[in-house]
């Protein structure tokens, strides 16, 4: 299957980490694997069949908790889509799917690099995210 679009370019377009003391990075350091991950992605169009994508990476604890980090980071993507591309059903397959398959090595490096300079070494994440999956689960 060729693509439908062309990567224009991508770069952070926000990041952010927030620990506000010793003692909370202490407690958050100790606690780390009570956070989740949560992805949001939208998108803008622009002129001549250029999109701007942004997908947004959140790791926080959903819990009550005195003493929390907080993580984000909003990764852009800016593609051109193919004059082909006519279907508003394509189109956000290609938003939500495949250029988010396309940028995630990226993504993830990016944002674990956010982790790890925060001072969480140890953090990895053990699940890809599946796109595909996620993206038929939307449609159902």
């Amino acid at each position: 299957m060729t693509e439908k679009f062309k990567v224009l370019g991508k770069y952070i377009k926000d990041m952010s980490s927030e620990t506000k003391n010793p003692e909370t990075y202490i407690f958050v350091k100790d606690n780390i694997s009570k956070y989740q991950l949560d992805i949001k992605i939208n998108s803008k169009p622009l002129k001549n069949k250029m999109i701007e994508i942004n997908t947004i990476m959140k790791f926080e604890d959903k819990e009550d908790s005195k003493y929390k980090s907080f993580f984000e980071m909003n990764y852009a993507t800016l593609i051109q889509v193919d004059d082909e591309v006519k279907k508003k059903e394509e189109l956000e397959k290609i938003i939500l799917c495949d250029v988010q398959i396309k940028i995630y090595p990226d993504l993830e490096k990016s944002f674990l690099n956010l982790l790890h300079d925060s001072g969480y070494l140890n953090i990895k994440f053990e699940k890809k995210i599946d796109f595909e999956k996620l993206y038929n689960q939307r449609l159902n």
